[in-house]
């Protein structure tokens, strides 16, 4: 009676351990399994996904529309941390416009402009960077403002590691406003080039872009260039 007991317990026990080895190898194999689809999908797309890209401006454009009403900063084009770095200062991407004598007075503000998005991509070779970069924001019109199309001048500056200025470039964006359609929008983009000095690396580079703040004769404030309605922005507002 016995023998036949631990006979039924022989064969009732084979199967459950077979199972449980079934099982455990079942678990292993997937997790094996999944850490290599983790490592595949995460190892090489993304940074297949971060090339590609680039800087234009359309969606410079449509991010400055979309953006909200405190400025900030989108990269558009492919991320590169191999590219020197492309910002505004925060001294510099704004710019007031005022009545002649009445600088910072609120009520005498004619225009406003901002620096709102940037984005940049680069080209490396031969020992030179080429900086591919683009810029957009807006012109707000203010109480003293009136219709017609507003000259932004823009100054664009590269640095090197010690923060020496080795590259310079400047331009300058038209915008149109008017009474009844107060917010004008504009995007711009370039290229710039500079010498890669032995020894550095693209990233400990910078390229800043921003406006001048040119204060004309008698300290008036800045004083914009404007021109008539009749006159069509490059940026076709």
């Amino acid at each position: 009676m016995k023998q036949s007991l631990a006979a039924f317990r022989r064969r009732v026990a084979t199967p459950v351990l077979i199972g449980s080895i079934s099982i455990l190898l079942a678990g292993c194999g997937m997790s094996s399994i999944t850490s290599g689809l983790g490592g595949g999908m995460f190892g090489g797309g993304s940074s297949q996904q971060t090339a590609s890209g680039g800087v234009s401006e359309e969606e410079l454009l449509k991010a400055a529309k979309a953006s909200s009403s405190m400025p900030g900063t989108t990269v558009t084009g492919g991320i590169n941390p191999g590219c020197p770095h492309f910002t505004s200062k925060p001294t510099e991407n704004n710019i007031t416009f005022y009545e002649p004598g009445r600088t910072g007075d609120a009520l005498a503000v004619m225009q406003r402009g901002e620096i709102t998005k940037t984005a940049r991509e680069c080209h490396i070779g031969a020992g030179q960077v080429t900086v591919k970069y683009g810029f957009s924001g807006r012109v707000l019109l203010g109480p003293r403002g009136q219709s017609g199309t507003v000259t932004l001048p823009v100054n664009i500056m590269v640095t090197d590691g010690q923060q020496q200025k080795i590259a310079a470039d400047s331009m300058k964006v038209n915008v149109a406003v008017a009474v009844d359609n107060p917010i004008g929008y504009f995007s711009a983009v370039r290229e710039i080039s500079f010498p890669l000095a032995q020894g550095t690396r693209p990233g400990e580079y910078a390229v800043y872009v921003g406006f001048e703040q040119q204060a004309p004769a008698g300290g008036s404030g800045a004083a914009p260039m404007y021109r008539s309605p009749s006159t069509r922005s490059t940026n076709g507002f």
